[in-house]
């Protein structure tokens, strides 16, 4: 199937064309679309590992002192939980963003790596958030698995076939290097994946560098060099990150007290949380409590 073809069932699924902003789950695990129907600022948020398809419009993340560009037919492949900033650059009614979202399944991934592990492209200069021209046959394998959202019982047999499938595909994908290693036990990239999970798993309490570090294998200055390769940015202000935008949703969407979603984090000033959130965001955290009578809008994914 051609992509402005799947790029049409996508804005067919996604609604009735009005105005709309961020991502829709479809019903099949780990998959969801998005749909932008104008540019957005940039906007601070956490990418899981994900396959991002882009079918039409534009999109920009920026990590650490990198951004990165993609449009139409290329795709983002991201290994770890990474902070970013993401904003859609080229959106309208008549031509809205639009994008399938498929999860990585890191068991699934780990089960493929022997059969696909001489596939060592270009990991020398292989990044946690890649993106690149999108092989035809991992397009046709992720319309297979979209087209399931039509037909529940096909999709109850078929979506763990295509799913595998598509995670195949990223293995010996030219951008899929990271993940390749990744699924190396000892690599750097697996050793800064765990230290992410144990970071994200108590980001409220203090960072152990020195207990991070020794689990990881790695001298303290060796564990920063090769986080921040991977994250963009240090050890503690990737907890801080966390921290901030754990706080925003709790703020924006739980409707929290300012002071009580800034103990809930791990904040133990509620001063030195407001001067960091609007840091971070561009406004204090009393611009994100919700207002009486007025929906938030979903944020991008």
């Amino acid at each position: 199937m051609a992509l402005q073809d799947l790029a049409r069932k996508v804005d067919e699924f996604t609604g009735d064309g009005t105005d709309s902003i961020g991502g829709i789950d479809t019903g099949i695990a780990g998959l969801h679309v998005h749909r932008q129907t104008r540019p957005s600022p940039f906007e601070a948020v956490v990418y899981h590992p994900v396959i991002c398809l882009n079918l039409q419009g534009r999109k920009e993340v920026a990590i650490g002192d990198r951004s990165i560009d993609f449009a139409a037919g290329q795709s983002l492949i991201v290994s770890h939980d990474l902070p970013v900033s993401a904003r859609v650059t080229d959106a309208s009614r008549e031509r809205p963003y639009l994008a399938i979202i498929v999860a990585l399944d890191m068991a699934i991934l780990q089960s493929l790596s022997d059969e696909v592990g001489a596939a060592a492209l270009n990991e020398r200069q292989a990044q946690a958030l890649e993106a690149s021209a999108t092989d035809t046959a991992l397009v046709e394998a992720i319309e297979r698995y979209f087209a399931l959202v039509d037909d529940p019982v096909e999709a109850k047999v078929m979506a763990p076939l295509i799913l595998r499938e598509i995670h195949f595909r990223l293995l010996i994908a030219r951008h899929g290097g990271m993940l390749r290693q990744l699924m190396r036990r000892d690599s750097h990239a697996s050793r800064i994946f765990r230290a992410i999970s144990r970071i994200r798993s108590d980001y409220r309490g203090p960072l152990a560098i020195a207990e991070l570090s020794g689990e990881a294998g790695m001298s303290p200055s060796s564990f920063h060099e090769h986080f921040r390769q991977v994250t963009g940015t240090t050890p503690l202000q990737y907890q801080k990150d966390m921290r901030l935008m754990e706080a925003r949703r709790l703020i924006s969407m739980d409707g929290l007290s300012v002071s009580s979603a800034a103990y809930e984090v791990g904040y133990e000033s509620a001063t030195q949380f407001s001067r960091e959130y609007s840091r971070k965001f561009g406004g204090p955290p009393r611009n994100d409590l919700p207002r009486p009578g007025m929906a938030r809008e979903p944020r991008a994914q």
